[in-house]
């Protein structure tokens, strides 16, 4: 039985995420899925808008067709694919993570700025409470004294007796 080449020595280090992929130093994190997924959004809208007129052009053709787009309109889809094509390299990708990115620390600005109008608005309605609680209790404390007053002249008018016993 004959035996299959040997493969040349591999090398023995594992491969570093370094070298595995290049390394972004200005965003260094790892996206998430969906992150990536509102970049590669982004991209295309900015390749889409760039190449705005050529699918429009497209589009027109295609109106009322269905099958007969494919020979009718194979200029202007060749026209609108190496647009497309013209867009989607990796410095354009990368423009759209750096958009991407700039819109993140702009939401969490935007974010920052409602917590504190939040925060301001929470301390406002905190403070009408004490003060509407404040009232309430010396309006309470009045009331009280009120009816101490009442019932302290009610209790006089009994121990005097009525305006036979008087005097």
């Amino acid at each position: 039985m004959e035996m299959a080449p040997s493969l040349p020595d591999a090398p023995t280090q594992p491969p570093t995420p370094s070298t595995t992929r290049q390394n972004n130093l200005r965003n260094p994190l790892p996206l998430s899925p969906t992150q990536e997924q509102e970049v590669r959004r982004l991209y295309h809208e900015r390749a889409r808008r760039r190449c705005a007129d050529v699918i429009k052009d497209f589009a027109d053709c295609a109106r009322g067709r269905t099958i007969s787009v494919a020979w009718h309109c194979k200029d202007q889809h060749l026209a609108m694919n190496s647009c497309m094509i013209q867009y989607a390299t990796k410095a354009d990708e990368d423009a759209a993570r750096e958009e991407w990115f700039e819109g993140i620390l702009a939401r969490r600005r935007k974010k920052e700025e409602e917590l504190v109008k939040v925060e301001e608005r929470r301390r406002e309605v905190i403070e009408l409470t004490r003060r509407q609680e404040e009232k309430e209790r010396v309006e309470m404390e009045r009331k009280k004294m009120e009816v101490e007053e009442a019932q302290r002249r009610k209790d006089g008018e009994k121990k005097g007796g009525g305006w036979w016993l008087r005097g």
